[in-house]
């Protein structure tokens, strides 16, 4: 038996007021100071707060009383039309029309149109063991692409995890490029080991340096090491390093087999883990990043292409392209291992 719950801007108020509660799930609904709507969801495991009319972001995520998320300045999401505008969240939608960092001959946003699209409906559904916040957004543009984004948070009874969906439909009469990349920021944990269902050497060290990173003079001694012996990285021991930004890339995931899993153990004796398909996710990028101002270990960000812009991902064959009426579904599950 299925119940939804249609969710409505209105309903939205700073004070938290519950929409729903049983024996496994406490759902809340309030708006943050700056104007952002958001859905905290508990079970007994811990809490996701996700905002649903604003690109579906996943906004924070705490298990076991371990924070998912990365560190950050953000005392609150803030409205925008740009990530940038709002990097403090868990998890965004990075695409759909464009993904990664655009590079000079680029004209897209920083990951995408997706990551800070206004959701036309939102809505949550209850089913058995599991709570969903599900929704869509239409975009259309005269002379244009248009296609519907659809995507959805799922949160099991007993579990330390959720899946984070999105299904994308073209509805032009025309082909549509596709890029993706379900955006993790996670948490950096000091001290933490990376394990994953991959070989090491899979990873190699990104060799393209975008606008946003400033090169230092100690940076750029240590990639150099990490560009001749990559498979030195494996433990986060030395942030220092980590500013600006440490980015690998592994690509062809499907030689590997099909589900993918990615940990980071940390000395405390818990470890986070992403795990997906290689066929909806061919590639895989590991980004880390620590400074007064942010501080994160995305350990795992499962994408259909590298996030280096779209003329990047055309040029290297892996833009897909959805022919009218075709959709796509993608799916990732995150959390606690």
């Amino acid at each position: 038996m299925k119940t939804r719950l249609p969710l409505r801007r209105e309903q939205f108020h700073e004070t938290p007021a519950t929409l729903l509660r049983n024996e496994t799930f406490h759902v809340e609904l309030f708006r943050y100071p700056a104007g952002v709507e958001a859905v905290r969801i508990s079970n007994p495991r811990g809490t996701v707060i996700v905002l649903p009319f604003y690109g579906q972001m996943v906004w924070d995520a705490n298990f076991d009383g371990h924070s998912l998320t990365m560190g950050h300045s953000f005392k609150q999401p803030l409205p925008g039309s740009s990530i940038i505008d709002t990097y403090g969240c868990f998890a965004f939608h990075s695409g759909l029309l464009a993904n990664g960092c655009p590079a000079e001959d680029d004209d897209h946003p920083l990951h995408g149109e997706m990551a800070c699209a206004r959701m036309d409906s939102a809505w949550m559904v209850l089913e058995d063991d599991r709570l969903s916040l599900e929704g869509e957004t239409e975009y259309v543009k005269g002379f244009g692409h248009h296609y519907l984004a659809a995507p959805a948070v799922r949160l099991e009874a007993n579990a330390a995890r959720l899946h984070i969906e999105m299904n994308v439909t073209n509805l032009a009469g025309a082909p549509m490029p596709l890029q993706y990349m379900c955006h993790l920021n996670s948490a950096w944990l000091d001290q933490g080991r990376f394990q994953q269902s991959i070989p090491t050497d899979a990873f190699q060290l990104r060799s393209s340096i975008p606008a946003h990173v400033k090169p230092t003079p100690q940076w750029r001694a240590y990639t150099d090491q990490l560009a001749r012996d990559p498979q030195a990285f494996q433990q986060l021991d030395q942030p220092q390093m980590c500013d600006p930004e440490i980015v690998f890339f592994a690509d062809d995931l499907q030689q590997y087999g099909d589900e993918m899993q990615f940990e980071l153990h940390s000395p405390q004796g818990f470890a986070l883990m992403t795990r997906f398909s290689s066929q909806q996710f061919p590639h895989a990028t590991r980004w880390m990043l620590h400074n007064r101002d942010q501080q994160v270990a995305a350990y795992v960000l499962p994408s259909t292409c590298r996030p280096e812009g779209f003329k990047a991902a055309q040029r290297a064959g892996t833009l897909i392209e959805l022919a009218p009426g075709e959709q796509r579904h993608f799916s990732v599950e995150t959390g606690i291992l």
